[in-house]
């Protein structure tokens, strides 16, 4: 019983990180949570292209 809880929490956790909010522009796409899992990062397809050619 006490391993089921432990994994409900990690679930609850990690659906909180796919709220598809970008962290730079803070615009709602689906791009997100595919970046998230992609490189780690929660950043829009936009702003991943910027951060690409303008790393400053």
């Amino acid at each position: 019983m006490i391993e089921d809880t432990k994994k409900e929490i990690i679930n609850d956790d990690n659906i909180s990180d796919l709220n598809d909010i970008c962290e730079e522009c803070k615009d709602k796409e689906d791009s997100v949570s595919q970046n998230l899992i992609l490189t780690g990062y929660k950043i829009c397809k936009s702003c991943r292209i910027s951060k690409t050619i303008f790393p400053i």
